[in-house]
This record gives C-alpha cells, sequence and structure tokens, in this order.
C-alpha cells in the first residue's frame, strides 16, 4: 500500500489493484503546484468525497469525467455530484460498506463537522460529514475526514481496529495536533499515523512534534506532498 498526501485533507491511496482518491482538491490548493496534478490523479479508479466543502470536493467532477472515477459518498453529497457529471459510483450512508473492485472496501462512519456546498450564490446542506475505514492490502486504514474529537471514535476503533490513522489535526476547522493525540491515545490503538489538514494555511498548526510527542510508540509520519508513505 502506498498513501500519497496531495496536501490539506486530499489522499491518493494505491491500495491493491486500485488507486483511490479522498477529497483530491487540485484548483486553489497551495500545497500542489499546478504540474503535480496530473500525476496526483492519473490511474484513479474511485473517488471518495466526505463532505461538501470547496476545499475537498472542488475538483472532483472534473477529475471523475477525465479518469473514469466514480464517485462514493454520502447520499445528499454523491447525488449532487452525480448530478453535475460526476461517474455515479455508490450514494450510500453512515453504517454502509462499498466493495471496490475485488479487494478492497470502504465503510462510512461518522465525523463531527459541517458540510454544505454554494448552490446559486447560497450554500446547501449536503448531508452530513463522514469519515472511511478502508480495508486491503493486509490493513485497515481510517480515514477522519474533518472532524473534532467525538465519543464515535470509540465504537469505531472498537468495531474496525484499524492499525493506520489518518487524522484531520490542524486546529480552527478540525482537532488540532494535541486533541489528534489524545483522541488516537483514548480510543485506537494505531501503529502508523499520518496527520492531515495542516500546514496549508496560516491559522492552521504547522508541525505534528506535538503529535509525535504525545504518542510515544506509534509511528507518527509527517507527509510530504506527493511522497510516498510505504506501508
Amino acid at each position: 500500500m502506498h498513501i500519497i498526501w496531495l496536501g490539506h485533507g486530499s489522499f491518493r491511496i494505491e491500495i491493491e489493484d486500485q488507486v483511490l482518491l479522498i477529497d483530491p482538491w487540485l484548483t486553489g490548493n497551495p500545497m500542489l503546484a499546478e504540474d503535480q496534478h496530473a500525476a496526483a490523479t492519473a490511474g484513479a479508479t474511485h473517488i471518495l468525497v466526505t463532505h461538501g466543502h470547496f476545499d475537498h470536493i472542488t475538483d472532483v467532477v472534473q477529475i471523475s469525467k477525465d479518469t473514469g472515477a466514480p464517485v462514493s459518498g454520502i447520499y445528499e453529497l454523491a447525488q449532487h455530484l452525480i448530478g453535475q457529471g460526476a461517474v455515479e459510483g455508490a450514494a450510500f450512508n453512515i453504517g454502509g460498506t462499498i466493495a471496490i473492485g475485488d479487494k478492497v472496501t470502504a465503510s462510512m462512519v461518522p465525523a463531527s463537522h459541517s458540510s454544505s456546498t454554494q448552490v446559486a450564490d447560497a450554500p446547501v446542506y449536503m448531508g452530513t460529514e463522514t469519515g472511511f475505514i478502508i480495508k486491503g492490502d493486509g490493513h485497515c486504514v481510517y480515514h477522519s475526514g474533518d472532524t473534532g474529537i467525538m465519543a464515535d471514535m470509540d465504537w469505531i476503533g472498537d468495531y474496525y481496529k484499524p492499525d493506520i490513522g489518518i487524522l484531520s489535526a490542524g486546529g480552527h476547522f478540525t482537532m488540532g495536533m494535541r486533541e489528534a493525540a489524545y483522541a488516537a491515545k483514548r480510543y485506537f490503538n494505531f501503529k502508523t499515523v499520518i496527520p492531515c489538514h495542516y500546514r496549508t494555511f496560516p491559522l492552521l498548526e504547522q508541525s505534528a512534534k506535538v503529535l509525535a510527542d504525545g504518542l510515544p510508540g506509534v509511528d507518527v509520519v509527517e507527509p510530504q506532498v506527493m511522497q510516498a508513505i510505504a506501508l
């Protein structure tokens, strides 16, 4: 498995025979150079979306059209994106699990944030915000989506037992590094933690040192844009 950060909350996960894009944000993403866009999305087989904010879905429809990758997410958001021309994937909901190819699954789990997108100059509710549990290549990955600490992490950790955590940890809009460390320690037993949704803008946290210091014995990997983390 290769986990590749595209900056902010966006990821490319190469798992089994699939290439998953999670919240791929290209246009206006200050961390991803324009000449990296093609490589970031090349060969995509599926797109997962966690919620409707612009820094998570701006490019989803165009990427789907360009690559043929179907888009899956919570019912309202998926239906909206499909209506805009994205290739139809699964419009499912929290508690549901979908197959991605023959060897990968994605289960939708709660997050605690908000979710809307601009339609005709007004914000429109796009279903609740979510995270995902992704299984394949002998791993179980928890992508938290944008979230604060929440009690649901207790059952997510106990039921799915993810060994890899991709955690929003930049503060202001999501958990900060200290909160992410607390959540990881209290609710999960990760072997590897990858922070995200940080360093993008000055108001977000710029370093994962506090997270790493708070999780002794856990491999906390500060991702670099477009550099694969092999697991």
